[in-house]
């Protein structure tokens, strides 16, 4: 079994990028290569800016290469959530960009010719509860009359159609969501933005700003540093002390994730016939799919841990009864990679992005990131072109979490907590 994600493990780099001398100076330095800081070098290196990307490790080594590969609609929040936190018409518009955002991918992939086996295969919402079934419902109705957006529900005696399993209470269809491979999309957007004169740069830590202007910074990196007009920082749940303002706004949180052995057509007929990506609705949620090779791919919140080999390891041993008690029928069947990564959860578990200090950041997808990461690079190229309005986030409220201003002390008890919720609701 190999602690790695499938995902890196299976596609190939875009190059070696680890001793590419740094520029003087450019127009916009990103700080992190995963698909945020990724998609934002592109957009703006078509636009004709100087960009360069400052990765510490390689590039979508973090969570965007460490994800379940899927691009859903939604937001981290249920909808009739959003409705009563935001009010009818700011949550509908906040969907929209969810849509929005598996059209960027959709786009971006067919116009820079990517090969990341993306698909539009839809999305099972499962019920974990009866009571869930019913919270489907409501929001399938809110969302038909006030956003267009249609669903389909599947009750409980008919989820056969779509699961082979009898673990749910019933369904909420969404027919938008996609999965991609998702290495293979950070490894396109790389030789995209590098092919549009993107400069790229791994092994290459940001340690320290400092401000010259406005928005002007030196940026000083663990291979030297350089001067840009414009700084952009995507680094979700890796932020780290870089910056402490940001810091106390994210908690880093472990998502853990184990893939099978390939597996039978006639076992993925029975598994998942029509291909859905799936997640259930519990708070510490269990997600899977079928991957480009037809393995099972099974993940979840197994521990409200950070991400390390042992910490890996005894989630995925966690995952591995969850996923036979879902689908009994593999029991006995091989796990062949196993590895964890870390979502970046702001308290609201909406997207924030905006300006502080001079710095640009885009960060808090909240367990959505593959979508909303991508579309947020095109989102950053517009706004440093000059179109504020082009942020649909620019006016949320970004709190700090309370007590955390350093390593995330509270995820055990916080983690406590949310699995009594899913006991009790």
């Amino acid at each position: 079994m190999k602690l790695t994600s499938y995902w890196l493990d299976t596609a190939k780099p875009a190059g070696d990028f680890r001793h590419q001398e740094l520029p003087a100076s450019v127009d916009v330095a990103v700080v992190g290569g995963g698909l945020t800081g990724l998609s934002t070098a592109l957009h703006l290196a078509k636009q004709g800016a100087s960009v360069a990307v400052l990765e510490a490790r390689t590039l979508g080594w973090g969570a965007s290469g460490r994800n379940g590969g899927m691009a859903t609609t939604g937001l981290a929040i249920s909808f009739p959530k959003a409705v009563k936190r935001y009010g009818l018409d700011a949550a509908t518009r906040m969907f929209t960009v969810y849509n929005d955002a598996i059209d960027t991918i959709e786009d971006v992939v067919a116009t820079e010719g990517i090969d990341c086996d993306f698909e539009r295969v839809g999305k099972l919402n499962l019920a974990s509860k009866p009571a869930h079934y019913d919270d489907f419902q409501r929001a399938a109705e809110l969302l038909e009359r006030h956003a267009g957006h249609q669903t389909t529900l599947l009750p409980s005696h008919r989820m056969r159609e779509e699961i082979g399993s009898d673990f749910f209470h019933g369904a909420m269809v969404d027919p938008l969501a996609a999965g991609v491979h998702v290495g293979k999309l950070c490894s396109g957007l790389a030789m995209a933005a590098s092919h549009y004169g993107a400069s790229l740069h791994e092994d290459c830590e940001v340690v320290s700003f400092e401000r010259l202007g406005e928005r002007r910074q030196r940026v000083v990196t663990s291979q030297g540093s350089l001067v840009a007009e414009d700084v952009v920082v995507g680094t979700s749940g890796y932020s780290g002390k870089l910056l402490p303002w940001l810091r106390r706004r994210i908690v880093p949180i472990g998502s853990f994730i184990v893939v099978t052995k390939p597996l039978d057509k006639a076992v993925l007929d029975e598994l998942l016939p029509l291909r859905r990506v799936a997640s259930d609705s519990k708070n510490l949620i269990y997600y899977f799919r079928i991957t480009p090779d037809d393995r099972l791919l099974f993940g979840g919140r197994a521990r409200f841990a950070m991400s390390n080999p042992g910490s890996d390891l005894r989630s995925g041993d966690i995952l591995r009864r969850a996923m036979t008690k879902v689908f009994p029928q593999l029991r006995g069947v091989g796990i062949d990679y196993c590895w964890g990564g870390l979502v970046d959860m702001s308290l609201d578990q909406m997207v924030h992005a905006g300006r502080r200090d001079g710095v640009f950041y885009s960060v808090g997808y909240s367990g959505h990131g593959v979508q909303m990461a991508t579309h947020m690079g095109k989102v950053v190229a517009q706004v440093l072109g000059g179109d504020d309005r082009a942020n649909p986030w620019r006016d949320l409220s970004f709190r700090a979490v309370p007590g955390h201003v350093g390593p995330p002390w509270f995820l055990p008890p916080v983690g406590a907590y949310y699995r009594f919720l899913d006991l009790v609701k």
